[in-house]
């Protein structure tokens, strides 16, 4: 274990004005599953994705998610799961019979809200019909696509799988199956692309009429083989005005901006980030998944599991790599990095329901990021101003300890 796990009681730093105080309630609770396969390891990507083998093993990983999942129950016991989400990697990689069991597996032992929203990750290069009719029929009932172009020179230089014709046929085909609430992943900023690229590609993601678009902009990670091998990316210039436009664009055909890259339709923003970005708990199970555990006493928990495949399905290794209680400190930052991301921002009353600290643990950063016109000056809410969205990691610092 790292970190202190006394730290409950402490009075420390920025965030002393008072002791943690047991949690009235607890947040919503979540379930992130990783799935850490993809048929091709992406030059952008520095998410934790392997090439999969000619054959994988499934019913293996099913075993493991699950006895992953046995080990976390001691701390979620009696709650319900608002949400669940696939991730990778590609977990349509998955046959429907291998997620099948695992939902199964999952309900049989945690409750399902009547309402639950189930995600699963999808690329068009794995879009199989029958598949995907048999995954709304498991329950599953939220696609998220990744789209990131629809022109074959992009695709081609984000090494991605398939061509634009299959994503297009991809939206249609998550409809017919029955999915009447899927999100379309695009990026911007991609290398060479133009004010008119970009725009052509948003207007055709509209055109299929997604409920949901995270639209972002192509970043340099390390590790990756961009990071090593970078691309030419557009001008400062352009990818202003290309964040700007598309803004417009997106409002215009009625998706709403709810987060830094996030746009919805009426009454259809994802709800497992939502849980998220209002420091929300969630477990989470597979190679490298993360989660974040509040208890009544007040302790919240952050955890790990082991990141590499072999050794998440080897079973003389554990499946946590490790865990850190969040000190008193470190939460105004923890629970803004996550809050400040929406653009509504939150309730200020979230902050002590959601930590057990006071508002006044916030209130040193929270006066100098108003002078500095970072955040709004407004008792009842925790936002950023248009200007503290675009320096979110400037109005960050003022709450690190």
């Amino acid at each position: 274990m790292t970190g202190d796990s006394s730290a409950s009681s402490l009075i420390v730093g920025g965030a002393a004005s008072s002791p943690r105080a047991p949690l009235p309630t607890l947040p919503p609770l979540a379930l992130y599953i990783h799935i850490p396969w993809c048929v091709r390891k992406c030059p952008y990507c520095d998410f934790n994705s392997h090439t999969a083998s000619p054959v994988l093993p499934e019913q293996e990983y099913v075993d493991a998610l699950l006895a992953d999942l046995d080990q976390d129950l001691h701390a979620v016991y009696g709650r319900e799961l608002t949400s669940i989400f696939f991730g990778g990697g590609t977990p349509s990689l998955f046959s429907a019979d291998a997620l099948g069991r695992l939902l199964q597996g999952v309900e049989q032992r945690i409750p399902f809200a009547a309402d639950i929203e189930i995600t699963l990750e999808a690329n068009p290069g794995t879009f199989e019909q029958e598949k995907f009719v048999a995954y709304r029929k498991l329950g599953i009932n939220r696609l998220s696509i990744g789209i990131q172009s629809f022109q074959q020179e992009k695709l081609e230089a984000l090494g991605r799988i398939h061509n634009g014709d299959e994503a297009v046929r991809a939206a249609g085909m998550a409809r017919q199956a029955g999915f009447d609430n899927f999100n379309l992943d695009l990026m911007h900023g991609l290398p060479d692309q133009s004010l008119d690229d970009a725009l052509s590609d948003l207007r055709q993601a509209i055109a299929l009429k997604p409920t949901h678009i995270s639209w972002y902009q192509l970043t340099l990670e390390p590790n990756t083989v961009f990071w090593n091998q970078p691309p030419v990316l557009p001008e400062d210039d352009t990818l202003w005005d290309i964040q700007e436009a598309g803004q417009a664009l997106l409002a215009e055909h009625g998706y709403a901006q709810y987060e830094v890259s996030a746009y919805a339709q009426p009454d259809r923003p994802a709800r497992h980030n939502l849980n998220y970005w209002s420091f929300g708990d969630f477990i989470g199970i597979g190679a490298g998944a993360h989660g974040k555990l509040s208890h009544p006493d007040g302790r919240i928990v952050r955890t790990w599991k082991t990141r590499l495949p072999k050794d998440y399905l080897n079973p003389a290794k554990s499946f946590q790599a490790g865990e850190k209680p969040l000190s008193n400190d470190e939460m105004p930052f923890e629970f803004l990095m996550n809050a400040l991301r929406l653009t509504a921002g939150v309730e200020s009353r979230l902050y002590p329901q959601r930590t057990g600290l006071s508002l006044d643990s916030l209130a040193e950063g929270r006066r100098e990021a108003e002078q500095s016109g970072l955040l709004q000056v407004e008792p009842s809410r925790l936002a950023a101003t248009e200007r503290g969205q675009l320096f979110l990691n400037d109005l960050l610092q003022q709450f690190l300890n």
